[in-house]
């Protein structure tokens, strides 16, 4: 970790994100080879070199923006408006600058990918197979850039070489998605045969390995509806008897626990993220831990009514099932619930680093212990626009300070192996108990939890593709992937439904004058949402790219 780290600060200002070109003049003066750029005629030597490239295009996967793209489900409320939020509730037009930088954004990185693939072999290698290696791994970042572009836009131009602006390959038209999930499949299949399969550690750590490849591919495939394939890729994974579950030995805190310092893959504990973007102290942080609880005004990342009712009580029944579940107050809602939830969500009692909350100053003689949650804003406390906070995610000695949170932001873990296993074999119509045994039911044995049962199920009257796509819910949340499934799940409605909180008769005057309540006494605090299908399924291709290629043609409703 230390030299990709070391090799990320070297390549700040400086790297191949400047186009890689050659400098084409008769002048003496305009042969000359730039000394404050990388090109092409002094680069791609040594092994050392490619490593600094790839450490570069590391160096673009998302990060906290991952994080950020939860605002376009139902999960997650943001206070204010955002792009993200818009996309999310399906009020955007087709020059929203978000859905123009996705796209320039993600084939700007895929440029630097096939620029590295277009001149990776030219290098002398000091260790043998070297080179392949590292171009294994920017294959992997280059279809993971693919994946985002063709779940945004659908048909998306596929551009495998480093073409210049004249290049008249640019102008032509998209290529159809299922050429590109083809692409993707075959292209991190090849990618995984090369990757090692064993955890990077040390200089290595936070590398890609074969099991990230093979994820990855896990998940394109399942949301393109390519059960098999998707159970194949995952299920190499799990026999490979290289990753599992985090656990601290406590249930009450080995999920919680991932999320924070403590889970870092530099911890040396964490043999369940196959792919994360690495944080170090110092060199390179983010503020998420802050914009969760944020101490002085609204909290940017707050659970929706919709997420808290969407946790199973502790007998295995949802809540509308369950005798053990109860409304009558704040407190109650989170009592005899899937443990996860309050790993997730924060409780009344807990600690946290929002300051003042609800209660009246004098009243709260220990402003680092959570009771009530704030809805005015006074500059003193973490106010929130639904009544529930997150502690997911959250490292309490980074809340007070700017962008001084260090905690890895996990991209794919090996919990999502097991979720996409357990339904690509359902989808399939093959699901057996054995299959929730070793997958669903893992999960579940981490926080305690009662088993996924298909008796019990069936008993209930409880639909197990239901119940399947709750876990994956409840597991993932906050880590960006809720807007994905919704919309691969064809549940786009649920994306135009407002936007509840807490239930305003637990606070009295705290909640009353707030926000406007619906018909059984909930906050509603996002009513302008609305879903059209099959237009939001798809983001429109950015006009300004269609200004510059007509042939690119536009979405269905746009």
């Amino acid at each position: 970790m230390k030299n990709i780290i070391k090799n990320i600060t070297r390549l700040k200002h400086v790297w191949i994100f400047v186009p890689l070109v050659a400098l084409n003049s008769c002048s003496d003066f305009l042969d000359r080879v730039p000394q404050d750029e990388i090109v092409d005629e002094t680069y791609w030597k040594t092994q050392e070199q490619l490593e600094m490239a790839v450490t570069g295009i590391y160096s673009r996967v998302k990060a906290k923006n991952i994080i950020d793209m939860e605002n376009m489900g139902e999960n997650t409320m943001w206070p204010t408006t955002t792009e993200y939020k818009d996309i999310g509730s399906g009020v955007f037009p087709v020059t929203q600058p978000t859905v123009d930088n996705e796209w320039r954004n993600m084939y700007r990185d895929i440029r630097e990918c096939n620029v590295f693939l277009e001149n990776y072999k030219r290098a002398q290698e000091t260790v043998p197979g070297a080179n392949e290696r590292l171009a294994a791994e920017v294959r992997v970042i280059r279809a993971l850039g693919y994946s985002f572009l063709t779940s945004f836009y659908g048909d998306i131009p596929l551009i495998l070489l480093p073409l210049e602006p004249d290049d008249p390959q640019l102008y032509e038209g998209r290529k159809k998605q299922e050429e590109v999930v083809d692409f993707l499949i075959k292209e991190l299949d090849e990618a995984a045969a090369v990757l090692p399969e064993k955890i990077p550690t040390g200089k290595d750590l936070g590398r890609i390995s074969r099991g990230t490849a093979l994820a990855l591919k896990a998940r394109i495939a399942l949301a393109y509806q390519r059960y098999e394939v998707a159970e194949k890729a995952a299920k190499q994974v799990m026999d490979m008897g290289v990753y599992k579950l985090y656990t601290t030995g406590d249930p009450k805190t080995s999920y919680h626990d991932l999320f924070t310092r403590n889970g870092k893959l530099a911890s040396g504990k964490n043999q369940e993220t196959l792919f994360a973007r690495l944080h170090k102290m110092d060199v390179i942080m983010h503020n998420l831990s802050r914009e969760i609880q944020v101490p002085d005004q609204f909290a940017r990342f707050v659970p929706t009514k919709s997420l808290v009712d969407s946790y199973l009580c502790i007998d295995g029944l949802p809540i509308e099932k369950s005798p053990l579940y109860s409304d009558a107050t704040y407190q109650d809602v989170f009592k005899n619930r899937d443990p996860r939830m309050t790993q997730t969500i924060l409780v009344p009692g807990d600690q946290w680093g929002g300051r003042y909350d609800g209660r009246p100053v004098a009243q709260n003689p220990d402003p680092s212990i959570f009771m009530v949650p704030k809805f005015t804003q006074d500059g003193r406390g973490s106010v929130t626009t639904t009544g529930y906070y997150y502690k997911k995610y959250v490292e309490l000695s980074a809340v007070p300070n700017y962008n001084r949170d260090d905690n890895d932001i996990h991209h794919i873990r090996y919990a999502e192996v097991l979720l996409t296993y357990a339904e690509a074999r359902m989808e399939q119509g093959k699901l057996t108990q054995a299959d929730l045994d070793m997958s669903i039911n893992l999960l579940r044995d981490r926080v305690g939890m009662k088993h996924m049962n298909l008796n019990f199920l069936a008993q209930n009257g409880m639909d197990i593709r239901t119940e399947i796509r709750r876990e994956r819910r409840i597991e993932l949340v906050l880590e960006g992937q809720r807007y994905f499934d919704v919309r691969r799940w064809k549940e786009g409605d649920r994306l135009g439904k407002e936007i509840e909180g807490v239930k305003a008769s637990w606070f009295g005057q705290l909640a009353s004058s707030a926000y406007r309540k619906n018909a059984e006494g909930y906050l509603v605090v996002q009513w302008n949402r609305a879903f059209e299908s099959p237009k939001n399924y798809l983001w429109p291709v950015p006009q300004t790219q269609i200004d510059r290629n007509p042939n690119l043609g536009q979405n269905p409703g746009w």
